[in-house]
Formats: structure tokens, sequence, C-alpha cells
């Protein structure tokens, strides 16, 4: 879980916005590449795409991003697997956590990273 800087108190996994004429998976890996420094091959096994997307609304403190009057966001799921925990170059970020699923559902405020957790990997722990 990583730390925001613009909100301290919120946690989330890595997160980031589509550039113009980028498709979801090429922005999961360079948004892996910036946020922690993690580099991700083209086309490896070991980012999935969830298939799954979900329009939110953006929470007033963090319009501040986005163009005039967007107020909601489409989010597209990934999942990245790594051999094992390791240190992240933090760049965009205060802080990281390694947790549980059970733990990084508690720890987010953001509605739709706690459920991709709960959906994908929470049962996978049990």
């Amino acid at each position: 879980m990583l730390q925001r800087r613009d909100d301290a108190d919120f946690w989330q996994s890595v997160t980031g916005s589509l550039e113009e004429n980028e498709i979801p998976y090429d922005a999961a890996v360079r948004e892996v590449w910036e946020e922690v420094r993690l580099k991700t091959p083209s086309k490896s096994t070991a980012l999935w795409d969830c298939h799954e997307s979900v329009t939110f609304e953006i929470f007033p403190h963090f319009r501040y991003k986005y163009a005039p009057n967007v107020t909601h966001c489409r989010e597209h799921w990934f999942l990245l697997a790594v051999e094992q925990e390791f240190t992240p170059e933090l760049t965009e970020h205060l802080a990281f956590q390694w947790v549980s699923p059970a733990q990084a559902i508690q720890m987010t405020k953001s509605p739709n990273n706690a459920e991709a957790i709960r959906k994908y990997l929470f049962n996978l722990t049990k």
C-alpha cells in the first residue's frame, strides 16, 4: 500500500491516469514504473488485466489533478505478481507498507480499491 503525498491519511495501491492514446495495459506498466520503479516487461504474464473497470466519483480534494468540471473517472483493474517483497523507490508517495489483503482493505479510503482487493486477493489468503 502506498501513502499519498496530497493526503497522508489516504493509502492505496498503484494508480494513475491514461495518457493521450494510451491503452489501460500500457498505462499500468508505466504507472508501476513511475510510482515504485518496478520494471514490468512488455506483455509480461505477471501483469494480469482483470478486464474489469468501474466508474467512480473523484474525491473533491483530488479533483485539482483533472480538467475543470471533471468529477468522475473510469478505473481499470490490474494485478501484478511479484516474486518477493521489495523496497520500492517512491517517486509520488510518502511511504509504503507490505500488508495482507485484509489489512489493505482496512487501510484504503478508496471503496474501489477495497473491492478489487476483496474480489481478487482476499480469498487467496484464507
